[in-house]
């Protein structure tokens, strides 16, 4: 029996959260917390390689990732420089192997933006290029 061709087996897995560039994360927590009553909500920590300062706000079907600029170089600067307010910043969906699912997508024609890194769960991540993407900025994260 023939063995299968990885991209045609490749899936897409489950979204695990929505990232959220904020201007000052106190201020988003402090929102989420006590205008929409979100009760789980991490602490704070920072991802100097990724040039941000996060927290999860965690709910029963996913997280919101709140992401504030850390650093002179961090790629949110940008974002917020259009978006002084902050907003919608990416979306992110779980995979199995994020070496399989980078190939999987230069194959099919999309702009991998960088290596495999290490993200905010702790696990491997890549980002693909918004405008491969329908205007989106879509990380892959690989399942815990």
């Amino acid at each position: 029996m023939p063995k299968a061709d990885v991209s045609e087996t490749f899936q897409l897995g489950a979204m695990n959260h929505v990232g959220v560039a904020v201007p000052d994360i106190d201020i988003a927590i402090a929102f989420y917390r006590d205008v929409l009553g979100a009760i789980d909500i991490t602490e704070p920590e920072v991802l100097a390689p990724q040039g941000v300062k996060y927290a999860f706000v965690n709910l029963p079907t996913g997280q919101v990732e709140l992401i504030e600029p850390y650093g002179e170089t961090s790629p949110i600067l940008k974002f917020l420089e259009r978006n002084p307010k902050g907003g919608q910043h990416h979306v992110c969906f779980e995979v199995q192997d994020i070496h399989v699912a980078k190939s999987v997508m230069e194959t099919r024609g999309m702009r991998v933006l960088g290596e495999p890194r290490i993200g905010a769960h702790g696990t491997l991540v890549v980002f693909l290029h918004p405008a491969d993407a329908g205007g989106v900025l879509i990380e892959l994260m690989e399942t815990h």
